[in-house]
């Protein structure tokens, strides 16, 4: 069997695998972890909640039945990432990478009201361009995507506010 064919293979276990919503309800909360290995200035923290991020589609088994909404949009998904790659979508797909940056540079510098910005406006972003670009499938998304962006907005506003109020701020090491 060749590299070519199992990769395939491996990518098809996975986009099944994709369908299964409790990932989708976990990916949202992986800003946490991030946003405190930036804090804490910890490179090998960030580096393991990509490889998280990453592979979240795929922790979950495949589901028996899946919501049509969300294989309607999934299916739209898979249409984008393979179809023809323009300018536009090289650009819309640079700037997930660019958010998860700015994300982590916020906490990085302390600046958990500018974490906050991105994280919603990365929230934001996704729904929206599901629902634009998905012609409506995105808002399949809404419900996870919106749970998740409540739990994170909670969670860094509270952390933020126990760290003013005296606990030890992290060694700039």
């Amino acid at each position: 069997m060749s590299a070519a064919i199992r990769l395939q293979a491996l990518a098809a276990w996975a986009w099944a695998r994709h369908h299964n919503v409790l990932s989708w309800y976990v990916r949202p909360l992986f800003p946490l972890p991030l946003a405190w290995s930036a804090h804490e200035r910890s490179p090998a923290g960030i580096a393991v909640t990509l490889v998280g991020l990453a592979t979240s589609m795929a922790w979950f088994p495949a589901p028996a039945r899946v919501d049509p909404r969300v294989a309607k949009f999934l299916r739209f998904e898979q249409e984008w990432l393979t179809g023809e790659w323009t300018g536009r979508k090289v650009l819309l797909t640079v700037l997930s990478p660019l958010s998860l940056a700015a994300f982590c540079l916020a906490f990085w510098r302390r600046s958990p009201g500018w974490g906050l910005v991105v994280l919603n406006a990365m929230a934001a972003g996704k729904v929206l361009w599901g629902v634009v670009s998905g012609r409506g499938t995105g808002w399949a998304m809404l419900a996870p995507a919106g749970a998740g962006l409540a739990v994170g907005d909670v969670v860094l506003v509270v952390a933020v506010r126990s760290l003013r109020r005296g606990y030890p701020a992290p060694s700039a090491g």
